[in-house]
């Protein structure tokens, strides 16, 4: 029977996961700690790829006083060789006597294989405490390995009467400064940024986190189907990985870009625009675990069409733009109130003077009335 106690630990152990949020990437933010007798023993969580797991890292702040304490993880404990060896060794070889994880790992190199291998030396391993928080904070890393996709974040930058520029494509800055900071600590913890070839060529952006503790960069994705894209673009500038997602084959550009260290893949589509659900498919191969779209209304408008996108974020400014603005989203096809897309809202809040909304679509069949 699990405890008040049982609780209180596993929210310290999500806590700690929470600590990698920007580094761990591709690997899940996994938190650690033994506890006995009420003492905690020893507490870690995944930094880094590569590096020790949660598990062996607490394991080994509690040395020999592990023996017969309770051990709560965030994510079922691996039992295989990858990057690092299996954590179920330790587990087992320090004596624990009870494991207390939120979610199974549906990696299928572990899937159960974890829980299992524990209980079948006689330790008691409790699944499910706070399971939706860990979900939440692993979304990513459990939507791939669930579904072979990235999750995928939508972000917006829009005025009150949903407008995202000028009629000219003029936008720098419709919000303010802490919308934009905001914007950087979404992209820090993403593993890719994905744009279009039109943002490319009227913006420029470098798609880079711009923040000094910055440890890591994002993947910068391009969707170009006809590999229009300038090898003097600034999404080439900087330190990183660049994949220019294109329709069409034209291994003398792709050449040409290879120069600029960057990665063509070629996922053609029935329109002849890029396949946005297989390039999905090719993100997850590559162990995107979270892609944040920064893209103007064709692109955004694609994804939500293409029902890819699992979260809008709208950062709205105090400001009319008019009419003749460039509006938010182009979803074609929508004749009728019944085709509308929707969403649940999960959060508001304001950031200085401008408003930052989160949304989830809504799931299809479900009522919202």
């Amino acid at each position: 029977m699990r405890s008040n106690e049982d609780h209180t630990y596993m929210a310290r152990t999500l806590q700690l996961a929470r600590r990698g949020v920007y580094t761990t990437d591709p690997n899940p933010r996994v938190g650690c700690i033994v506890v006995k007798d009420g003492q905690v023993l020893g507490e870690a969580w995944h930094a880094r790829c590569g590096e020790p797991h949660a598990e062996v890292l607490a394991l080994r702040q509690a040395g020999a006083a592990a023996r017969g304490a309770t051990l709560y993880v965030n994510l079922e404990p691996c039992c295989h060789q990858g990057r690092t060896p299996p954590c179920t060794d330790p587990i087992i070889d320090a004596g624990i006597a009870r494991v207390v994880t939120a979610v199974e790992d549906p990696n299928p190199s572990v899937s159960r294989g974890g829980i299992d291998t524990l209980r079948s030396v006689g330790i008691d391993v409790d699944v499910g405490l706070m399971q939706q928080e860990a979900e939440v904070l692993n979304r990513g890393f459990l939507q791939r390995m669930r579904n072979g996709a990235p999750w995928v974040t939508l972000k917006i930058a829009a005025s009150l009467d949903g407008r995202t520029a000028m009629a000219s494509g003029e936008s720098k800055w419709i919000t303010g400064g802490a919308a934009r900071a905001d914007v950087q600590n979404l992209r820090a913890q993403s593993s890719a940024v994905l744009t279009g070839i039109g943002t490319i060529e009227a913006d420029d952006p470098r798609l880079t986190v711009r923040l000094g503790s910055a440890e890591r960069q994002p993947i910068r994705v391009v969707a170009d189907s006809r590999l229009r894209i300038s090898q003097s673009a600034r999404v080439f500038s900087d330190p990183g990985a660049v994949l220019v997602a294109a329709a069409i084959e034209d291994p003398e550009r792709a050449g040409e870009l290879s120069r600029k260290d960057a990665d063509v893949v070629v996922v053609p589509g029935a329109d002849g625009k890029v396949d946005l659900p297989e390039l999905m498919r090719e993100l997850a191969n590559r162990e995107i675990n979270e892609l944040l779209v920064e893209a103007g209304p064709t692109l955004s408008g694609a994804m939500l069409g293409a029902g890819l996108v699992d979260e809008l974020v709208v950062y709205m400014a105090p400001q009319l733009l008019g009419s003749d603005a460039r509006g938010m989203v182009t979803v074609p096809g929508l004749d009728r109130l019944d085709q509308r897309l929707e969403f649940d809202i999960k959060d508001v809040r304001m950031l200085a003077h401008d408003l930052k909304i989160v949304s989830a679509p809504v799931a299809a069949g479900h009522d919202n009335k």
